[in-house]
């Protein structure tokens, strides 16, 4: 696939626990100019039971609204948008079905987020939204499934925390049915105060110079105040105090006339202020000012740097590298090898997507992080951090598919993983290339040609080298009985 235009609209979309969120932009001169904005309140989280299933009625609402949303993208370029999923999609135990129906509504991939991955792309909107006065930042986005807390300054965060809350879990379980009691108030805010503690010290040590809201909850308490204040002083405690007050009046989501409320977020907003209650109160925060920026914006500008080939997943990688004490220039001379390798089968073995040689090339570059673990085994040690730890500019899928690729770059090919059929032909791609550069050092190899047709792959290499290399020999033999328990044959032809 080719390269997007870099001149094309960009779109991002936030499939969150309450509504879906669909920004348009244009870049001009590598700014963002937003063209377009469509929410509809879907209220994802409403659908998971007590397994953590989507019910068939939540995900046929979000399917209508996907195919609606998909009429709006049929243009774009597909480099050019990107869908991501949060907390709601994170739980869901159906979610892999889930997404094939939604992908296929929308006409997109749709990637699965981590909660910190959230956080970084929300502090990555916030930052690109208000002027930056050098100050140090505490941003917080209360969604309808989770809620965010960063500290930051410029573009860069420093800490980064996703606490599973949000204003549609908090109002389904303290204000049940729609009621709006005392007791049920202080129960709310003292359950969101016992997911805070945790992570409070952390936080008030990192200090903070303002603090920012995103999202709706957070932009519908300071609209509401505004209106009842007649003033843009933003969000105090006193100004929650008096929100809480109105509350309680009202007894019942369906009686809340609060001034700039929209209908559709009474039903979640008193959850939704209880959380922002108990931040004020655990984090002590005197003032917050609410901005649109969040997720989406975050996403788009995520986005161009992408475009731009400013990813920020090669500075994780980087990271990686610098941080496990990885040989980069082993890891590049595997890396050149495993990308010519993938130029030769890419069209037959349809790896063609751009980031397939991505992730390949990122497995080169990481291959041996396990080595600073132990050794033995060093391939499962690699799969296993590169599984479960904290990776900024991935979706798990794509971290998922990063892991299993080093997992299975040597040794034998666990054939009870269910590995899809492109991670493996990805994967025979990379442990060809450690082969062939085993000895580790920089002397030149001949031309590796390969070809290759569903299961069989044939390698070329001349006769004379391989004779004086009788070592790589063996390892080709013993890695054809390695790719056999897997249904590959690999065949060694000799040229002249």
């Amino acid at each position: 696939m080719a390269d997007a235009p870099e001149d094309a609209q960009l779109a991002a979309l936030d499939l969150g626990s309450n509504s879906f969120h669909l920004v348009v932009a244009h870049q001009v001169n590598g700014r963002i100019q937003i063209v377009d904005r469509i929410k509809e309140t879907v209220r994802l989280a409403e659908g998971l039971d007590d397994k953590n299933r989507l019910s068939d009625l939540v995900a046929e609402r979000s399917l209508a609204c996907l195919e609606r949303f998909g009429q709006r993208l049929k243009n774009l370029h597909r480099a050019n948008v990107r869908a991501v999923g949060t907390n709601t999609l994170r739980r869901a135990s159906n979610v892999t079905a889930f997404l094939e129906s939604a992908e296929d509504a929308l006409g997109f991939p749709i990637e699965i987020i981590s909660g910190r991955e959230e956080a970084r792309l929300i502090y990555l909107g916030v930052a690109h939204s208000i002027e930056d006065n050098f100050d140090r930042r505490l941003v917080v986005d209360i969604g309808g499934g989770s809620t965010e807390l960063i500290v930051g300054h410029g573009f860069e965060t420093d800490l980064t925390e996703s606490l599973h809350m949000g204003c549609v879990g908090m109002s389904r379980t303290c204000f049940e049915d729609g009621r709006i009691r005392a007791t049920d108030y202080k129960d709310a805010v003292n359950r969101a105060r016992q997911e805070l503690t945790p992570v409070a010290t952390a936080f008030v040590e990192a200090g903070w110079d303002t603090a920012i809201g995103a999202s709706g909850t957070i932009l519908a308490v300071q609209e509401v105040l505004a209106q009842l204040q007649q003033t843009h002083a933003g969000i105090t405690a006193d100004g929650i105090k008096q929100i809480r007050k109105q509350l309680l009046d009202a007894g019942h989501a369906d009686k809340v006339s609060l001034p700039g409320l929209s209908a559709d977020r009474r039903a979640v907003f008193p959850g939704g202020v209880a959380i922002l209650d108990a931040i004020f109160q655990t984090l002590e925060v005197d003032t917050m000012q609410a901005t649109n920026g969040a997720l989406r914006e975050g996403v788009i500008q995520d986005l161009l740097g992408r475009v731009q080939h400013q990813d920020i997943r090669e500075n994780t990688v980087l990271d990686l590298c610098g941080r496990y004490h990885i040989d980069q220039k082993h890891g590049r001379r595997v890396r050149d090898l495993a990308i010519s390798l993938l130029a030769q089968v890419a069209v037959a073995w349809k790896l063609t997507d751009p980031n397939d040689a991505l992730l390949l090339s990122w497995a080169a570059d990481l291959h041996e992080i396990g080595m600073d673990i132990s050794h033995s085994q060093y391939h499962k040690h690699g799969g296993y951090l590169l599984n479960n730890m904290d990776l900024p500019g991935f979706s798990r899928s794509d971290q998922s598919q990063l892991a299993n690729l080093v997992r299975t770059h040597r040794r034998k090919f666990p054939v009870d993983e269910g590995y899809s059929e492109k991670t493996t032909r990805l994967a025979v791609l990379l442990r060809l290339a450690v082969l062939f550069h085993r000895n580790r050092t920089s002397s030149p190899l001949p031309h590796v040609a390969m070809a290759a047709e569903n299961r069989h792959v044939n390698l070329m290499l001349p006769t004379d080298w391989l004779e004086g290399h009788p070592l790589t020999r063996l390892d080709i033999a013993q890695e054809a009985d390695y790719l056999s328990t897997i249904g590959i044959e690999l065949l060694t032809a000799e040229s002249a």
